[in-house]
C-alpha cells in the first residue's frame, strides 16, 4: 500500500488552514502511528486518505492514483476508516447486520461474508454477541464493533482514530492483536493516538504533527529521542522514557526491563 501527499494543503470553509503544504510517504504495511496535540491536524490528514476530505491544493495519491478520481464510497473499499466515536458509525439493529452491511453493498457473496464474519467476530471478541443491538454493547464493545465492520470490508489499509480512548488493559491487548493480525495479512494500519505507551508498544514508525505540519517522521526510538522537538508538539514520552532521559541514558528505552539493561551497560562503562 502506498499513500503519498505532495505539498498538500487543506483550508476549512472558515478560512482556517489545517494542513500546510505536507509532503509525506507511507509505503508498505508496517503499522504507523500519528501523534500530536489536539488541533495538530492528525484527523484532518487521515480523512484525506479515503476522500472524506479533499485537498485545497497539492496532491493525495493512493497507489499512484489521485484521490480526486474516485468517490469516498469507492475509496472505502481500499482504505477503511474507524471513527473515534462509535455512535457516529453504528446504525443497524444487530452486530451481525453491521458486519454484513458493507460487504453486501459491494457484492461480496454471502458464503464469503459468513467466512469473514467467523474470523472477524472472533478477532474483535464479539462472536457471542452477533445478534445483540450495537447500542446494548458496552462502550468498549461498540468500538470493536466498528473496527470489525471496517475489517469486514477487507480494505488494503485501515485508519483507527483514537482506538484506545476509553479502553481498559484487556481492550488494549485486543487492539494489539488486531494490529498484529492485520499486519500479517498484509494490511496497512494507521493509528491516531494520544496514548504514548500504546504507541511505543505497537508501532515502529511514528509521525509527529504540530499546527498543520509534520515535525518528525521516523523510527519510534529516534522520534522519542528528540526531546526538544517533541516539546514543540506538546508530546510527552512514556514515563519510563522520561526517567531514562532525565538520568542521562544515551539509548531511548520504553520498558523497565530495557531501562535496567541500559543502565547496567552504561554503569559498567
Amino acid at each position: 500500500m502506498r499513500i503519498e501527499l505532495k505539498q498538500m494543503r487543506h483550508v476549512y470553509p472558515t478560512g482556517d488552514e489545517a494542513l500546510k503544504g505536507i509532503d509525506l510517504l507511507i509505503d508498505g504495511v508496517e503499522p504507523v502511528a500519528i501523534i500530536g496535540q489536539n488541533g495538530a491536524g492528525k484527523t484532518t490528514i487521515v480523512k484525506h486518505f479515503n476522500g472524506i476530505l479533499r485537498p485545497t491544493s497539492g496532491e493525495v495519491l493512493i497507489n499512484g492514483e489521485s484521490i480526486e478520481k474516485r468517490s469516498t464510497a469507492q475509496w472505502s473499499k481500499e482504505v477503511g476508516y474507524v471513527f473515534q466515536n462509535p455512535d457516529d458509525q453504528l446504525f443497524l439493529e444487530s452486530v451481525r447486520k453491521e458486519f454484513e452491511f458493507g460487504p453486501q453493498q459491494i457484492g461480496v457473496p454471502q458464503k464469503e461474508i459468513e467466512e469473514r464474519m467467523a474470523w472477524v467476530s472472533k478477532l474483535v471478541g464479539l462472536e457471542d454477541k452477533l445478534d445483540m443491538h450495537p447500542f446494548d454493547l458496552t462502550s468498549t464493545e461498540k468500538k470493536f464493533c466498528t473496527i470489525g465492520a471496517v475489517i469486514m470490508m477487507d480494505p488494503k489499509a485501515l485508519i483507527f482514530d483514537e482506538p484506545t480512548c476509553g479502553q481498559d488493559v484487556e481492550g488494549n491487548i485486543r487492539l494489539r492483536k488486531i494490529i498484529e493480525e492485520l499486519y500479517t495479512r498484509g494490511k496497512l494500519c494507521i493509528t491516531i493516538s494520544h496514548d504514548m505507551k500504546f504507541v511505543v508498544d505497537n508501532f515502529r514508525r511514528v509521525i509527529v504533527m504540530c499546527k498543520g505540519r509534520v515535525l518528525l517522521d521516523g523510527k519510534t526510538e529516534d522520534v522519542f529521542a528528540q526531546t526538544e522537538v517533541l516539546k514543540e508538539s506538546f508530546v510527552t514520552p512514556p514515563p519510563i522514557t522520561k526517567v531514562a532521559q532525565g538520568a542521562g541514558l544515551k539509548k531511548t528505552v520504553f520498558t523497565t526491563e530495557a531501562f535496567i539493561k541500559v543502565f547496567e551497560e552504561e554503569r559498567k562503562k
